[in-house]
């Protein structure tokens, strides 16, 4: 855990950072939608190309498979990345679509004889049970050179376990952010809030305009899971944020208790999720962000709460970030509004010279720059130029990461053991569906998480 000095530190620059997030969002985001930019998809790849930073090995004639959760827009713009890498090095890539929990995917992969060359993680936590189990294997000289070239030390270290570099984070998120309806807003005369009893007004007032105010994917339990923690970031603050994170006070914690109180006070909210607690539970997240902007003067919801690659989802639909699908930073709770990241971690799980070759790639600014321009993706590679981003929003929310440097909190669920922070249906995923089912249940929710962080942590807190 850091030091007390530097949590203070953390606080001030959360606060900051949100501050930064405030003001340039409620700018127009005059750059257009992410699917205006696409064309420049190809050009990325020869701008990468002549002005390259990385130098990549001949590999004619070499196989690879890379593994990663992801689909629909985001695969397809990675796919653009690993295009560039084959045309690069004269290697075949090829992606191998995985399942949550990807430890499980792995493991039977593992099992069968045929792991993939290279897994991207999205938990701190399936890193360390990676290299537990020996499947991971240490980066070579040339990936942690773009790593320490071109990633703050904290970014760095998320990807280390024993002191030795195992992964290289490519994908980052900002968690902290809520995505809204302009034209349900407009209608209902709602103001974008920056306090947390001003989102109740706001909802108040979309709900009385006739629109249901929230969008939940509750049937992915990770989306419940980072409703909680900006909550509990924001109302309890960093030191007890990193306390909870590694089961260094209990679950049955009165600040747990506060937190789900607060959260109770939407979720509990009759009429306030789209399709009630039940419909809720049965929505994934790509629907809960398109039947937000889909829908024409009577959208399902008018907010959807997540990360900023939710962008990618509101491309599929005819919305335009900026215009129609606007954004805001998730409000202050406590004294400071909360800024929560997660990321992807590119893995190396068959030791090989082209499977090092592609995690260096994907350390270098080069890929992340190719993706950037694409549209819906963030990136922790402070060299990534910010020009490269395709709208305001996102130049935004990206500069705003790059500029907090070491100073940001990761998705607590993820930095958890998987069994407890990352698997449906289970631990925290699954208790934070059934306080979705019954939000008026606070001691029994926490005595649930309780019973399974502690069996998950190996300890009683």
């Amino acid at each position: 855990m850091r030091s007390r000095s530097s949590t203070i530190r953390t606080h001030r620059a959360v606060t900051t950072l949100a501050a930064l997030l405030a003001g340039a969002l409620a700018l127009s985001a005059c750059g257009g939608s992410d699917d205006d930019k696409k064309t420049g998809g190809g050009e990325s790849s020869s701008a990468a190309g002549t002005g390259s930073g990385v130098t990549l090995p001949k590999l004619d004639g070499a196989s690879l498979e890379v593994a990663a959760v992801w689909t629909g827009g985001e695969q397809k713009n990675f796919k653009q990345v690993l295009a560039e890498f084959e045309k690069r090095t004269g290697a075949k890539v090829t992606f191998v679509p995985a399942q949550d929990p990807i430890i499980n995917f792995l493991g039977s992969k593992i099992a069968g004889g045929q792991p993939p060359d290279v897994a991207l993680l999205p938990q701190p936590g399936a890193i360390k049970q990676a290299v537990d189990k020996t499947w991971a294997k240490p980066l070579g000289p040339e990936a942690q050179a773009q790593l320490a070239k071109n990633y703050a030390q904290g970014w760095q270290d998320i990807g280390k376990v024993g002191g030795r570099q195992y992964g290289a984070y490519y994908k980052a998120a900002n968690k902290s952010l809520i995505w809204y309806n302009a034209k349900a807003f407009e209608n209902a005369g709602a103001k974008e809030p920056a306090t947390w009893q001003e989102l109740l007004t706001t909802a108040q007032a979309v709900y009385d305009s006739g629109v249901t105010p929230f969008s939940v994917g509750g049937a992915d339990g990770w989306t419940l899971t980072d409703w909680f923690e900006n909550i509990y970031l924001s109302q309890a603050g960093p030191e007890k944020y990193d306390q909870l994170a590694q089961h260094k006070i209990k679950w049955t914690d009165p600040s747990v208790k506060e937190a789900l109180t607060t959260l109770a006070q939407i979720w509990g909210k009759k009429d306030y999720v789209a399709g009630g607690a039940k419909g809720a539970l049965q929505t994934e997240f790509p629907a809960s962000v398109t039947q937000t902007f889909t829908g024409g003067d009577q959208p399902k919801a008018a907010m959807v709460y997540e990360g900023d690659f939710a962008q990618v989802n509101i491309g599929e639909t005819k919305a335009k970030v900026g215009t129609d699908a606007k954004v805001f930073p998730f409000p202050a709770v406590g004294s400071a509004a909360p800024v929560v990241s997660g990321g992807d971690a590119a893995v190396v799980l068959k030791d090989s010279k082209a499977a090092q070759a592609l995690v260096t790639f994907l350390a270098s600014a080069d890929a992340a720059t190719i993706q950037a321009k694409l549209g819906g993706y963030l990136s922790p590679n402070k060299n990534v130029p910010n020009s490269a981003y395709p709208n305001d929003v996102q130049r935004t929310i990206a500069k705003a990461l790059i500029d907090s440097g070491d100073d940001f909190r990761f998705d607590m669920s993820d930095q958890a053991p998987q069994a407890f922070g990352g698997t449906p249906g289970k631990g925290e995923w699954k208790a934070l569906q059934d306080f979705l089912k019954n939000p008026s249940d606070v001691a029994g929710a926490q005595a649930q998480l309780e019973k399974d962080a502690a069996a998950a942590y190996g300890n009683g807190g």
